[in-house]
Parts: C-alpha cells; structure tokens; sequence
C-alpha cells in the first residue's frame, strides 16, 4: 500500500466529511481524480466543476443556517418557560445570578467584564475566565444583546443571558466559532463601569 496515497485520500475524505459531502459517489471521485492527475480530459470543465461545487456549499449554508435558526428559537422558546428566567420586548432573556450594588452602566460607558459565551449545545467559543483576565470594552461596541443586557446590571452583578441571533451576530455569524443565526448563552460578571 502506498502510505501518502492513503493518507490522502483519507485527508481529503475528513475533509469532505466536514463539508457535508458523507454521499460522494467514490467511483466518480476515484475517476476525476486519476483523470486530472493523468493530464486527461474531464467530463467537466474547470468552470462547471467549480460552479457545481459552489452550488453545493451555498446549499450545505443555507441548510446549516435554517438549522441554527430553528434550533435557537425552540431552546429559546424552552428557556422562556423556566423559573427566574426574564423575556425583554426585544427578545433577550436573562436570568440573575448574583446581584449587584455597585454603578449601573449606561450604553456610552466602558465595563470590565468577565464573561464565558457559550452556543446553545454549551460548545465555549470565547471566555475571559479561561485566558484570566477580565475585557474592557465601550458598552456600545458590543453585539446588541449585550450592551442591552448590561445596562441592567450593577457593578459586582453575575448575569446569564440568552441572546437570540439577531441582537447577536446575526446572519453572518462570526469568525469559524459562531455559525449564522446561532443563538448564544453568555455568563457576564459585571466588575466595573469605568
């Protein structure tokens, strides 16, 4: 057995797995790729190829997103029922955990935070807590979802909010950690208003 041929037909497969792509007829791939790999000619041109394979990954998005949506507004729809948790008109949900009585923010402030965000599956995507120290940021240079929430902390406050995706990062999602439409959780300690 030739070892990279394996190990790269098996990269290439883990690949395709992530992608979705679990149905890949083997025997057509096998072919267009002895036939590129020969010089020879393809039952497609590079054109079509490409635009057959772009076709197919706006397909897998589309289905992934309409996935998330669904998946956020029945966890949220869920969560609205549960004791101590508060639905705001806007559609964040929060609950409280530990007061505060320190200063209470205002959009225009600066905070110091510790905070984990987590996706609905409890997946971490980002957490002060694990790098150790807290973030300072402009209370309305945050996702909408938390410059509202905030505001209704004071200082020594430990919130949870459930943020649905459109006053968090919304369609697009953000970076390779937050899928579009994704719902988030964040667990916000409110330190200091600065």
């Amino acid at each position: 057995m030739d070892k990279l041929s394996y190990a790269l037909g098996m990269v290439i497969a883990e690949n395709l797995k992530g992608l979705g792509a679990n149905n890949v007829d083997t025997t057509d791939f096998a072919k267009a790729v002895a036939d590129v790999l020969a010089g020879k000619s393809t039952e497609l041109t590079p054109i079509e190829a490409q635009t057959t394979v772009q076709e197919f990954m706006q397909k897998q998005e589309s289905e992934r997103s309409k996935f998330m949506r669904k998946a956020g507004e029945d966890f949220l729809a869920e969560n609205a029922k549960k004791d101590g948790v508060v639905v705001l008109p806007s559609g964040l949900q929060y609950t409280v955990l530990t007061e505060g009585t320190g200063a209470q923010p205002k959009a225009t402030d600066q905070v110091q935070c510790h905070y984990e965000g987590r996706l609905i599956d409890e997946t971490v995507f980002d957490s002060s807590y694990q790098r150790g120290e807290p973030a300072v940021f402009p209370l309305n240079g945050v996702i909408a979802g938390w410059t509202e929430g905030v505001q209704l902390m004071k200082e020594g406050a430990k919130y949870r909010f459930f943020i649905p995706y459109n006053l968090a990062y919304g369609e697009r999602g953000a970076g390779n950690s937050i899928p579009p439409y994704a719902a988030l959780v964040f667990d916000v300690e409110l330190i200091k208003v600065m």
